[in-house]
């Protein structure tokens, strides 16, 4: 086992695949050299060079579009959008031929194909390097949207996006990449791209959130205990597939649920969680089906005060908790 940043962990993730699998490529826009914005490709042109590390111009479709055309032609490509922002030119590429090349084909033809994208709001990146983008593809079926919160999943959950046979959105909240550490093994695993993670056992009630808000919310869930209230925070980690059972088991034993997301609130991806619990677990519920997220504005504010406001923090989150548990 080694201590690794979430970073590392996912750079470890793209040497071990390139050198198991030689069909795998990376392409996108300053991974090669640079080692992308964030450091993710940090080492891989160096060492597997140009054929295999390509810096792409700065066209998001260009660079789904080309990575589809690799996928169905026998390579592995991990596609790297520089930001969740950027991905929009995209969104034909992704919905209409990768998503659905599976079905449109009869099977005939897969896209296994990653397409890797850093998300979410951190420090001074406003309106266009912070948006969250996951509602809009988990609607989508044929395509796999994970979102990992801790070093291990990261790792092992895109070594299995690699190995899956079609193409994969996976989302890595930005705020993580330096923040977040933990053990990882050195040996070859992967996690499978479905179930969730219970993060921490509780009877009083249930959060299912994913992403950086894992973090704050287990923060909160140790604020809250001190008070006497035991929260069992759920890590859906896996948008689609979604996890139905251990959703369902977590709010059978607290009857109450409060859902996490840093999305717009409206038409966010937490509803889905909502509505599959009102859904199929109503008469386990003791009280209303609860939504944490971000306010409905177009984007995170840059000045200091009200990005703060737009974030979901540990306060918040206990507030909301309090709030559910006294229902």
């Amino acid at each position: 086992m080694a201590e690794l940043r979430y970073v590392d962990a996912l750079n470890r993730a793209h040497h071990e695949e390139m050198e198991r699998d030689e069909r795998v490529v990376v392409l996108g826009e300053d991974v090669g050299r640079k080692g992308g914005v964030f450091g993710v490709t940090q080492g891989l042109f160096e060492r597997f060079g140009e054929d295999r590390v390509i810096d792409t111009p700065l066209a998001e479709s260009s660079i789904v579009g080309c990575a589809i055309g690799m996928a169905c032609n026998g390579l592995v490509p991990i596609a790297e959008i520089q930001f969740a922002d950027f991905i929009h030119p995209a969104f034909n590429q992704i919905v209409s031929e990768a998503a659905r090349m599976r079905y449109r084909s009869n099977g005939a033809f897969g896209v296994p194909l990653v397409i890797r994208v850093p998300y979410g709001g951190a420090h001074g990146t406003a309106l266009y390097h912070s948006q969250c983008v996951e509602a809009f593809y988990a609607h989508v079926p044929g395509l796999k949207v994970v979102a990992p919160s801790t070093p291990y999943d990261a790792k092992g959950m895109l070594k299995a996006a690699v190995r899956d046979p079609d193409p994969v959105l996976f989302l890595e909240h930005k705020r993580m990449y330096r923040l977040i550490r933990g053990e990882v093994p050195n040996e070859d695993y992967t996690v499978p791209l479905g179930p969730a993670a219970v993060r921490r056992e509780g009877r009083d009630l249930s959060v299912f959130t994913y992403g950086w808000t894992l973090h704050e919310a287990l923060q909160a869930a140790e604020a809250a205990a001190r008070e006497g209230i035991e929260v069992e925070v759920v890590d859906v980690r896996c948008l689609r597939p979604l996890d139905k059972e251990t959703i369902l088991r977590s709010v059978a034993k607290t009857n109450k649920a409060l859902v996490v997301y840093e999305d717009n609130r409206f038409g966010g991806f937490g509803a889905e969680i909502a509505a599959l619990i009102a859904e199929e677990a109503f008469e386990d519920l003791d009280g209303p089906v609860m939504r944490l997220a971000g306010p409905d504005v177009p984007g995170i504010p840059f000045a200091r005060p009200l990005e703060q406001w737009y974030w979901i923090s540990q306060e918040k989150l206990l507030a909301a908790v309090r709030k559910l548990a006294h229902y």
